[in-house]
């Protein structure tokens, strides 16, 4: 029989969540019962079993058993002969992001990796949920439903990748693409344009659709979380995505609405990329350990890259948009100094560590911002190769038809060896200097975007602070605190540290104003007195500095692009290399300069 849980929320606005969990054949004197320690999708371990609350266990005469915890989150019961016996405890659901669960008088939206449990040695069993839910709730996730609120999953590996959401206030649209249909779930308050909403997912899931050659699932849903204050978080599962997004009333705003739009194509393109393209170390989850792997610079990574990429390449986002993502990442890499400390490759390794906090300064990179260059150099290597016959598609579409679609994991060798395989030439150097190795990224980055008619773009940062002196500040509760320091700079050298307060600037108070003082200083000495994180005062001595340090970076088109350039960028981005007004009065002024000299 079906593992059964019973959920329910009796009192919701407390947050909790009543779990009843039926458990039958059972064919011992103990059994072991287990609570996940991470959830897919976040390498790090999260110690759910820290919002469990009065865990008990019962035969099935409802009379106590005899139970003890022997890990941070496994219990063991006497079953004292019992062949079925029930769990009941109380689960604190209150965390509304992407990946949590929350329950108030509006909702209950749970993840099940955090708060079901089970059998030890059972996962590869059947499980049904009954909810207990009011007459006008309606549930939207990618579970069978069975009806009467009741649903099903073949094995807890589908469970646990299968979020739900339960409410009175659930807006729905679905649309079609290939064999395949998509729901589009929000909770919460907005108000949706759902006709650019549906055709930009349209396109964006055709686009997908056809470079993979298939979809890996019949029907997939989007549950958007919609909060009322600014947030933005996204999970993959199985055939589902949860993204948590605010404020609501700003969804449809440019700025908002590009972070919603990026963030749904990223999280589908994980359907194919980790989902069903996984890596061996992580075939099949354990969910009681870490799942170490050093190849987070291909599922997020890739995921990271294509998520815009496609996007790009069906027209939602216009070319500048694209390079203004990539942009992003580029800022990421260059301004973080542990970039020469720790390989893409080898952070992936420590997510488990602290891949989601920034740790120790300087130790390390991320698998989404270096896995995202690496994979845009990759693609751009493979093109310029093979004269754009092959690229990083052929490599994805491989990885699923070879193991996603077989059942079966690929490893760090494997995917060299298909991406060897396109460009038809050793790629160690490639794989040892930037993947494995912290060898400088700026220099093959240029050499790549200019195949495509692109340029690497470096100015000066408009910050004294940060150009002269190598040093950011973030405003915190109106204090201003040093948040990143580049070593080797002025700051660094004269003792200024991470997290210190800047009280003045030569005697002048500062209150949010720094960039003021430091433009009326500009190229002179200065004395900031500042307040350590241990409470001591300080003055710190800073002289400005000839080199530059935080140079911004971005991408643009070349003026002098040539024919093959222009093919290159086409085959690249499915869109033609045109102009911007911009570089068009920029060629005008080039040519006119050259006139005036002849």
């Amino acid at each position: 029989m079906p593992i059964l849980f019973k959920l329910s929320a009796q009192y919701p606005v407390s947050h909790f969540l009543q779990i009843e969990m039926i458990i039958s054949e059972i064919d011992s004197e103990e059994i072991l019962i287990d609570l996940p320690s991470w959830r897919p999708g976040r390498y790090e371990l999260g110690n759910f079993a820290k919002n469990v609350r009065s865990w008990r266990a019962y035969n099935n005469k409802n009379e106590s058993l005899a139970f003890r915890k022997t890990t941070k989150d496994t219990w063991q019961v006497s079953t004292e002969g019992a062949s079925t016996i029930t769990i009941r405890y109380d689960y604190y659901c209150s965390q509304p992001d992407a990946g949590g669960c929350w329950v108030d008088e509006d909702q209950i939206y749970i993840n099940p990796v955090q708060c079901l449990m089970f059998p030890a040695g059972r996962i590869s069993e059947s499980s049904t949920i009954e909810l207990s839910l009011p007459p006008n709730y309606i549930v939207a996730t990618s579970l069978s439903n069975t009806g009467n609120n009741v649903f099903s999953a073949i094995d807890f590996h589908e469970l646990y990748d299968s979020p739900l959401i339960a409410s009175a206030s659930l807006q729905l649209q679905k649309y079609k693409a290939g064999n395949s249909e998509f729901f589009v779930w929000f909770q919460g308050n907005c108000k949706p344009e759902w006709d650019k909403i549906i055709r930009d997912f349209i396109f964006f899931s055709r686009e997908q659709y056809e470079m993979m050659g298939d979809f890996p699932f019949t029907n997939y849903h989007f549950l958007i979380q919609i909060l009322p204050y600014r947030f933005y978080h996204g999970v993959e599962h199985l055939n589902s995505t949860v993204l948590a997004l605010g404020p609501g009333q700003e969804l449809m705003n440019d700025s908002l609405y590009i972070d919603f739009i990026g963030v749904a194509s990223h999280e589908l393109f994980h359907a194919w990329n980790i989902k069903t393209i996984r890596p061996a170390d992580m075939l099949p989850y354990d969910y009681k350990s870490e799942n170490y792997s050093r190849l987070g610079f291909v599922y997020e990574g890739v995921t990271t890259y294509y998520g815009d990429l496609f996007l790009a390449r069906c027209g939602v986002y216009s070319v500048d948009q694209f390079f203004k993502e990539i942009s992003v990442r580029l800022q990421k890499h260059f301004d973080n100094p542990g970039r020469f400390n720790l390989s893409v490759a080898d952070s992936s390794f420590d997510t488990w560590l602290d891949g989601y906090t920034p740790g120790a300064p300087g130790r390390k990179t991320s698998i989404y911002d270096e896995g995202c260059l690496t994979a845009l150099m990759t693609d751009l290597l493979i093109r310029k190769a093979t004269d754009s016959v092959s690229s990083l598609d052929d490599v994805m579409k491989t990885l699923y038809v070879d193991f996603g679609k077989r059942g079966i994991g690929y490893s760090e060798h494997d995917y060299i060896s298909i991406v060897e395989h396109f460009t038809k030439k050793p790629m160690a150097d490639f794989f040892l200097d930037h993947v494995y190795g912290t060898e400088e990224y700026k220099k093959l980055l240029e050499e790549l975007l200019s195949e495509a008619g692109c340029l690497l773009v470096m100015t000066s940062s408009t910050e004294e602070t940060e150009r002269t002196y190598g040093f950011k500040t973030a405003e915190e509760g109106g204090y201003t605190v040093v948040s990143s320091i580049m070593p080797g700079s002025p700051a660094f050298i004269a003792g200024l540290g991470k997290g210190d307060e800047i009280i003045a600037v030569n005697e002048n108070k500062v209150e949010e104003n720094i960039s003021a003082y430091f433009k009326m200083f500009k190229g002179e000495k200065v004395i900031l007195t500042i307040l350590t994180p241990m409470k001591a005062l300080k003055d710190i001595p800073l002289s400005p500095s000839s080199e530059e340090y935080y140079q911004k970076f971005s991408i643009r088109k070349k003026d002098n692009a040539t024919t093959e350039n222009r093919k290159f960028f086409k085959a690249w981005l499915k869109q033609e290399f045109e102009e911007s007004e911009e570089q068009e009065s920029r060629i005008k002024s080039q040519e006119s300069r050259q006139k005036n000299q002849e």
